[in-house]
């Protein structure tokens, strides 16, 4: 399929979480199963110019290979439109994310002809509602070089007993590095990532969704963190996190990183509180995570 459009997407997506509009038969969204739905980019080459856009904004350097958060950029469409399709269960916005854990097994040349492909599974009670994972999986030349898991979470109807999730990231004290973020940095990424959630945008939009202003990209945050770690990991490696605390925008947060044996723990906290907004760890791509 071509690239999907990430603003009419989203449109489309929002309606089922607007009052009134998701009684709307066809808007309306409901059921208790995934679909089995699996979309396709086919032959995606990628746009220099874009992973240099995205590059700036989220801190990597310019290299001859793509940053390993980019290619969740090439899958966020298929993301978006498995979610706005009228055979899934949730409406996108208000669905909260969870974790994300990207295996790359080799660095992606810039210029290599991709094949992407992302599918839902696996919907399981949450002490909070339920979760589920959109699961993206990217080829060249038919071998799998690149694969990501992102966990969503439903509110409503949780179950006390449920595992609340990866219990083991841990946050990783401050090592006095600061960022200031401006006010516009949700705005920045959504031009570069097509994720235009009205949580990120503004603060009027980020208000009609329960926030006191916008807030950052959780995929951002992790992008960022990876930027600062760059050139201490290597080409395969899997990276997982949990997004906690909301970052609200223009703010501050504090980074910290670790080494753990073969790889890192790193964090994103406030400067002021120590609250946390992410946790992280990095592993080598053969080492099991613990």
């Amino acid at each position: 399929m071509p690239t999907p459009s990430g603003f009419p997407l989203m449109l489309k997506a929002a309606l089922p979480a607007i009052p009134g509009l998701n009684l709307v038969p066809g808007v309306r969204r409901h059921g208790d199963a995934l679909p089995d739905l699996t979309l396709t980019r086919d032959d995606v080459r990628v746009d220099r110019d874009h992973v240099a856009a995205y590059s700036r904004v989220c801190g990597f350097p310019l290299k001859a290979s793509l940053p390993v958060t980019y290619p969740h950029v090439l899958a966020f469409g298929l993301h978006l439109a498995i979610m706005a399709d009228a055979s899934f269960p949730f409406p996108a916005v208000g669905t909260v994310h969870l974790e994300n854990a990207i295996t790359q097994h080799r660095a992606i040349s810039a210029s290599e002809t991709l094949h992407v492909t992302a599918f839902p599974r696996d919907l399981r009670p949450h002490p909070k509602g339920r979760v589920f994972d959109l699961v993206t999986e990217v080829r060249s030349a038919g071998d799998l070089v690149w694969e990501e898991r992102s966990t969503f979470l439903r509110v409503g109807g949780g179950d006390a007993g449920a595992a609340a999730g990866d219990q083991t990231l841990g946050s990783v004290p401050s090592s006095g590095t600061e960022w200031k973020l401006p006010g516009d940095l949700g705005r920045r990424y959504a031009g570069v990532s097509g994720d235009y959630n009205p949580i990120h945008l503004y603060t009027l939009t980020a208000r009609a969704f329960g926030f006191p202003r916008q807030i950052a990209h959780g995929m951002w945050s992790k992008a960022r963190c990876l930027a600062a770690l760059d050139g201490r990991l290597p080409d395969g490696v899997t990276v997982e996190v949990a997004f906690k605390k909301p970052i609200l925008l223009p703010g501050r947060v504090a980074f910290g990183s670790a080494r753990t044996g073969d790889g890192y723990a790193f964090s994103l906290t406030s400067p002021t509180s120590g609250a946390p907004h992410l946790w992280g760890r990095s592993a080598p791509r053969d080492t099991p995570q613990r």
